[in-house]
């Protein structure tokens, strides 16, 4: 028996994968009737330390880029694909651990689709062992979107 799927976590950083997992993900949702929880990581660590006052406008600065990439997504797939059974949700900390662990463990997760790599090719390195980590340590089904909806190999980008 196949399982139906309920809530599917797609994690977003901006990078084609990323989107492409989204798109898929997307119909995933439309077989299932399942609702989309659009995420985004903000990993403040990686920032260092700038002093409290410009800490707190980088911070704030970093949430609302987050919350207006997902809803320019939101918008998109609405328009689209018809699809509305979207949330967003901007959380802070270590993607892995975020992706994997926490945010499952506050919301009836059971599916993950997630890119195979991440927004820039200097950090392909640590995004690719986000993913890795999210399939070896979730306790849910994971998809790992490696090509585009026709089912061929993205082209890498320089």
């Amino acid at each position: 028996m196949l399982q139906n799927y309920e809530h599917i976590l797609v994690p977003l950083d901006g990078s084609q994968q990323a989107e492409l997992a989204l798109r898929k993900a997307v119909e995933v949702a439309k077989r299932n009737n399942a609702t989309l929880e659009l995420l985004s990581v903000v990993d403040v660590n990686q920032y260092g330390s700038f002093g409290n006052v410009t800490e707190g406008n980088l911070i704030n600065s970093l949430v609302n880029d987050s919350k207006g990439y997902l809803n320019d997504l939101v918008d998109q797939i609405k328009k689209n694909h018809g699809f509305e059974k979207m949330n967003i949700h901007v959380r802070f900390g270590n993607p892995k651990s975020v992706i994997a662990r926490d945010f499952p463990e506050d919301y009836p997760i059971d599916l993950i689709v997630i890119g195979a790599t991440g927004m820039r090719a200097v950090n392909r390195f640590i995004t690719g062992s986000v993913t890795a980590f999210v399939v070896r340590n979730a306790k849910m089904d994971v998809v790992v979107a490696r090509t585009d909806m026709n089912n061929d190999l993205l082209k890498k980008s320089k």
